[in-house]
């Protein structure tokens, strides 16, 4: 099994991980089954669990960074993108977008979720708002709309259309089926999925402070200042759960597959989830300026959670030790590498 893994040493942790995610996708529909709250809550935690990991894992696998063969990565992402419903996007087209971000240096969106708001009637912005407010994400189910969408406007190919048209009748068919058989089940799903979005959302709300170019060809961003690697780092963060000064709660930080690491990762893309850790502490002193605590971001979170989606930029993070220090950074919204096309 080394053989077929990029890295000779992470045949163990990347096999443990890719069961457990594959696992706990059909254990938490056989809880949602049962009469009793508590299997029902566990349920909730394994498709939650296993939700985010194949998400983060699409992740991994767009970076080649899990096996040596670029099309087992390939067909693994696919795989991934089937079980956490982003699979309406191909995912060559969410990797070559990801991809963008990483040598551009920017947000390069598929949606412009901002513009569309701005310009929507003002019932459907102040809804959307609304949502936004009670916890509801609603801009990350309009920019899943939109991929579904793309492939029907003008110019969009008709096995583009067919294939969207199948993936539809065959997620729809089975959802309603849950529903109609096991209402209860169905919303617990529901729920699992909720909690699944917020979770990507947070982690991508505050990992960048770049600028976002909504370009659905590949026209470059504009050449308006220098992304050289000294901007990267500058605009990106690294966000843990636990102390800064520790790096946290390795088990904590496990629930997104240590993404939070993001500085270490945008230094060496290629390098896999379970050597983010130990690779940050090395590039890193424990008093790292771009190193930001979960604890810190929820109030940002919360606070702004309005505020973000009609932003112009993304705020401005205080200088570390001072009280408050992230209130001001309003965070990325639709930017998930799950709706790029």
């Amino acid at each position: 099994m080394t053989s077929i893994y990029r890295d000779p040493q992470g045949w163990w942790p990347n096999t443990l991980a890719l069961s457990a995610t594959l696992m706990l996708y059909p254990l938490g529909f056989f809880l949602f089954f049962q009469d009793f709250w508590l299997w029902n809550g566990l349920g909730v935690f394994s498709m939650v669990l296993s939700l985010t990991w194949s998400a983060y894992f699409v992740h991994e696998f767009a970076h080649h960074a899990i096996f040596k063969n670029p099309q087992a990565n390939a067909r693994w992402g696919t795989l991934m993108t089937w079980l956490n419903g982003s699979c309406f996007a191909r995912f060559e087209d969410m990797r070559n977008k990801h991809m963008r971000h990483h040598v551009e240096r920017a947000d390069v969106v598929t949606f412009d979720a901002k513009g569309f708001l701005v310009a929507a009637p003002a019932w459907f912005r102040s809804t959307v708002l609304a949502l936004e407010w009670a916890y509801i994400p609603a801009v990350e189910f309009l920019m899943r709309a939109f991929v579904i969408l793309l492939p029907f406007r003008a110019g969009g190919s008709s096995q583009a259309r067919l294939r969207i048209l199948v993936i539809a009748v065959v997620r729809t068919t089975v959802l309603a089926c849950l529903a109609w058989f096991a209402p209860l089940a169905w919303a617990l799903y529901a729920f699992s999925v909720l909690v699944f979005i917020t979770l990507l959302r947070f982690a991508d709300c505050f990992q960048h402070t770049y600028d976002a170019y909504p370009l659905l060809d590949n026209t470059p961003v504009p050449n308006d200042k220098i992304r050289d690697r000294a901007y990267e780092q500058a605009n990106t963060y690294t966000d843990v759960v636990g102390v800064s000064s520790t790096l946290g709660n390795g088990l904590l930080n496990m629930l997104w597959l240590n993404f939070g690491f993001h500085n270490a990762h945008h230094e060496r893309p290629t390098l896999a989830w379970y050597r983010l850790p130990a690779y940050h502490r090395e590039l890193y002193p424990a008093d790292y300026e771009q190193v930001l605590t979960v604890s810190e971001l929820l109030r940002s979170f919360h606070i702004n959670r309005v505020k973000r989606i009609l932003a112009n930029d993304y705020g401005t993070v205080n200088p570390k030790g001072q009280a408050g220090r992230a209130d001001h950074f309003l965070g990325a919204v639709g930017v998930s590498f799950l709706t790029a096309v």
